[in-house]
């Protein structure tokens, strides 16, 4: 799940996310529904860790003044990591794809309305966007934190207009670990989002993170039952207040632990 910094996401990798989008629900193969709650619906799906054996052979010398070598892989077994990765449909009323998406990006304003920040700023490292974002963990687990790189493209679908983020753990020499906190070295996340013909947007979610430590497997998938729908809630508060300012904040129930489960 590791990426590097000056590998940008390809073109690809947006649509990928965007077509996700226009096949609302169609969730695929292996994944089941965890919970459908306040109009969001959670998938999720066991992670798997591929083990390979890679062969390389040398063919018989030719004419020719070069070596021509082969390389082959075989699966050998899929371990069960017991992490799950998830994905999200939903739609949130009176809340607008262009709000919303400017909402998620807002590094500033985030500090504001999510209270599990610890720290939380970006850098411009290689051409990419590198954001370093400290999570707050109850006593007494360690906080977790993140380097990661994120881009935003808004796309044209036949005259529809799709705002796609994406997000991927990297790392650079300018963060480096922290005494005291846990890297979280394998994090993905993408969002896709769309007007849903009235006032608010259509919104698909990719996510995956291994918060390492001594965390149970099945406390960290409990854990992303509750927080998805009540996070995705707080963010449509969000995106109100980020409309009128004096709006008061909604008084959102949170769980002790939480999978911060979108990466901005």
């Amino acid at each position: 799940m590791e990426g590097a910094a000056g590998g940008s996401f390809s073109d690809d990798q947006f649509w990928e996310v965007c077509m996700e989008l226009q096949r609302f629900q169609l969730v695929g193969a292996n994944w089941e529904l965890m919970v459908e709650a306040q109009g969001i619906c959670v998938y999720r799906r066991l992670d798997e860790l591929l083990q390979l054996q890679t062969s390389i052979f040398k063919l018989p010398r030719r004419p020719a003044k070069f070596t021509v070598y082969i390389a082959t892989e075989v699966l050998l077994a899929r371990k069960k990591t017991g992490l799950c990765e998830y994905k999200v449909y939903g739609v949130l009323d009176n809340c607008l794809p262009d709000v919303l998406a400017d909402v998620y990006m807002d590094l500033d304003y985030r500090k504001q309305w999510d209270e599990y920040i610890e720290e939380l700023y970006q850098l411009e490292y290689n051409g990419d966007t590198v954001v370093y974002w400290q999570v707050k963990y109850p006593f007494p687990m360690y906080n977790r934190d993140y380097v990661y790189i994120q881009q935003r493209r808004d796309l044209d679908l036949n005259g529809w207009k799709i705002h796609v983020i994406l997000a991927q753990s990297t790392s650079v020499p300018q963060i480096a670990e922290r005494s005291g906190v846990v890297r979280v070295n394998q994090y993905k996340q993408s969002l896709a989002i769309e007007s849903d013909g009235k006032k608010g947007s259509k919104v698909f979610m990719y996510y995956f993170d291994n918060p390492g430590g001594l965390i149970p497997s099945w406390l960290i998938n409990w854990v992303a039952k509750g927080s998805v729908p009540v996070f995705l809630n707080d963010m449509a508060n969000a995106c109100q207040r980020f409309l009128f300012p004096t709006c008061p904040r909604g008084e959102a129930a949170h769980t002790l632990l939480i999978l911060h489960f979108i990466g901005n």
